[in-house]
């Protein structure tokens, strides 16, 4: 028998299935995509109590594709899946190749725009004119007036950059600041630059395999109430090799694991400090497999642990 709350959440998932933005096939089979959609957990960005789902999506690679159909149908589906999960923190670049302009155009066909919460960079410009160019472009990609969140890529020109933030913050054309690093020789200078600005988001690499974050940069993200958005959850891909035809750990089930994409994804969000997740995809599948990281009960330490000597 069907429950209110049930009917109620079915009801949901079907109209986003007539407005287009939900798979029909994914309604076959009852509850399941529906009760993962009505999951999606959010946490709250420390500087504004505003909250945001905790699996996003990233684009560098996944998103870099040309005009084609073939292309950039699968990047349809993804999007679709992803804003019928629940999910809606894109992040992006203008160094991520065609990522931006393919993003914009997917978006506005589909009325999603509005929908999306768009993070982009200021990245490998100097000097005050070049991030506001850079930054002018970026919008015109997305087509869209603001973005929620602009950050320095890899800290480069840090300080400038910085300072443009703050004016397009002003502007109303940026919601929240931001700076970024990928690799763990920079998290030292992360955090230094981190103490001098205090922006309202830092993004950086932490990984069931890398976790060198959790020595300075996420501690520093607690003390100063800073939003962390987490890449490289799967080292590029590297972690599923080193898995391939090994069975998940016995208590996934209880921890609501069904892959070992989504084993990554929630150890990264087991920590305290991580505030959303950003995987990138260009598989439609894929992508509905990572959604479901963001429903669910967090790792336990021992949990954290096993997976930590699982993976080695």
């Amino acid at each position: 028998m069907t429950t209110r709350r049930q009917f109620m959440t079915l009801s949901a998932a079907a109209a986003a299935a007539a407005a287009g933005l939900l798979p029909a096939g994914l309604l076959t089979g009852g509850t399941a995509w529906a009760q993962t959609a009505a999951a999606m957990q959010t946490r709250k960005i420390p500087s504004s109590g505003e909250a945001i789902p905790v699996i996003g999506m990233g684009t560098s690679g996944s998103f870099q594709v040309g005009e084609t159909a073939a292309e950039r149908d699968p990047l349809r589906e993804v999007l679709r899946r992803f804003f019928a999960g629940g999910a809606t923190v894109i992040d992006t670049a203008p160094s991520y190749g065609t990522a931006e302009a393919v993003m914009g155009d997917l978006l506005a066909e589909q009325d999603l725009t509005s929908r999306a919460w768009l993070a982009t960079k200021l990245s490998g410009v100097k000097g005050r004119e070049a991030g506001l160019a850079q930054f002018a472009g970026s919008l015109t990609r997305l087509k869209t007036d603001k973005v929620a969140l602009l950050a320095v890529h890899n800290l480069g020109d840090w300080k400038e950059q910085f300072e443009v933030i703050r004016q397009l913050k002003a502007e109303g054309k940026v919601r929240y600041s931001g700076l970024t690093h990928y690799l763990e020789s920079g998290h030292d200078a992360l955090v230094e630059v981190v103490r001098a600005t205090r922006p309202d988001f830092l993004q950086i690499n932490y990984s069931v395999s890398t976790r060198g974050a959790e020595k300075r940069v996420l501690p520093v993200a607690q003390e100063l109430g800073v939003a962390v958005m987490i890449n490289r959850t799967f080292e590029d891909g590297q972690l599923f090799a080193r898995v391939k035809d090994k069975p998940l750990p016995a208590w996934a089930g209880e921890a609501g694991i069904g892959s070992w994409a989504q084993a990554f994804l929630k150890f990264a969000l087991s920590h305290p400090a991580v505030t959303v997740v950003i995987p990138a995809t260009g598989k439609p599948d894929r992508q509905s497999d990572n959604l479901k990281a963001g429903s669910g009960p967090t790792l336990t330490q021992a949990q954290r642990d096993d997976l930590i000597q699982l993976i080695g």
